[in-house]
């Protein structure tokens, strides 16, 4: 059985084992492959039965001219990246990694937060840069500082992590509600569940934990952020598209959004004209939410238990 890994590093830079898969054929890892070179993809899975894939785009030209490819399985939630009609007509699964990283998602969505509130990462740069050693009082700030306690938080999507966030802001007394197309009563027990004009009008914080889809593309647009409060704080450690991020800059730098907390941004890696990069009061990470050892340890074992259970003829997690 052969093996082919397109895009291990960013799943394992070193710190864990290709093992589990070593174990269930002869592998072929590759840390990175083009992203745009179909001729080039197509002949480094050349005689694979199992491909293994993160973002690489497995188009139907790559996926029709490999005959001996049997399945595809995604290191990752996201499947975008394969065309799935194509690989559905061949008879060739599909599968993801459903959930492995809800607690530390949720964690960093409220990093984020935590940031924005206190500038850490700012007021510790200063001080070792001097600043407190000569300041006349014996303690400063250049921001203003925010207690959660008693805000509203409003998460869009209380799928896994937006409950999962929502018991964090609980913690920290918030008062926290929800809008989701499907309601349950695990969420209602964490959350009150509000249209989606009342979240936006309420809501000292928006946090952003559902899907990309046609319907939620671009949601956090102009026209979302004018039924905020002035001031608000959004969140989005979600996916990238779902905010409009020129609307979403406008509003940094005119003070209706007070500040904004992203890992992810409509095209990764970001492009240097991106306008998010020059907004007011904006805190941009790499797309690193998912990315704890322990989080990746449990899609590294997701990954190739999904892999034995097709071999075992019992596929599962297949979404083709």
């Amino acid at each position: 059985m052969k093996i082919v890994i397109l895009d291990g590093y960013t799943e394992n830079p070193g710190d864990l084992s290709w093992e589990g898969f070593e174990k269930l054929g002869e592998v072929t890892l590759y840390d990175r492959s083009p992203h745009n070179d179909e001729d080039e993809i197509i002949r480094r899975i050349a005689g694979a039965e199992i491909v293994i894939n993160n973002k690489i785009p497995l188009t139907r030209k790559i996926i029709e001219s490999s005959d001996k490819l049997k399945y595809i399985g995604f290191l990752a939630t996201g499947y975008n990246n394969a065309d799935s009609k194509a690989a559905r007509e061949r008879g060739i699964p599909i599968t993801n990694i459903p959930t492995y990283g809800t607690n530390a998602v949720a964690q960093f969505a409220i990093g984020l937060l935590l940031e924005i509130c206190h500038h850490i990462g700012h007021h510790d740069r200063v001080v070792k840069e001097g600043r407190w050693e000569k300041h006349p009082d014996f303690c400063f700030w250049d921001y203003p500082l925010i207690e959660l306690a008693g805000k509203t938080l409003g998460i869009i999507g209380l799928g896994r992590i937006g409950k999962a966030t929502a018991r964090i802001a609980r913690a920290l007394c918030m008062e926290v509600i929800a809008n989701d197309i499907v309601e349950s009563e695990e969420g209602a027990s964490l959350a009150k569940y509000v249209s989606r004009d009342e979240l936006y009008a309420r809501s000292d914080v928006v946090t952003l934990h559902c899907p990309l889809f046609a319907e939620t593309e671009g949601m956090i647009n102009k026209e979302a952020i004018s039924k905020m409060k002035d001031g608000v704080i959004i969140l989005n450690n979600a996916r990238g598209p779902l905010v409009v991020q020129q609307d979403l800059a406008d509003a940094l730098n005119s003070g209706k959004v007070y500040a904004a907390g992203l890992d992810v941004v409509a095209t990764e890696p970001i492009k240097g004209d991106n306008p998010l990069l020059k907004a007011k009061n904006c805190f941009i990470t790499p797309h690193i939410s998912w990315a704890p050892k322990e989080s990746r340890g449990r899609l590294m074992d997701i990954a190739v238990d999904n892999l034995k259970c097709f071999l075992e003829g019992m596929p599962v997690n297949v979404v083709n």
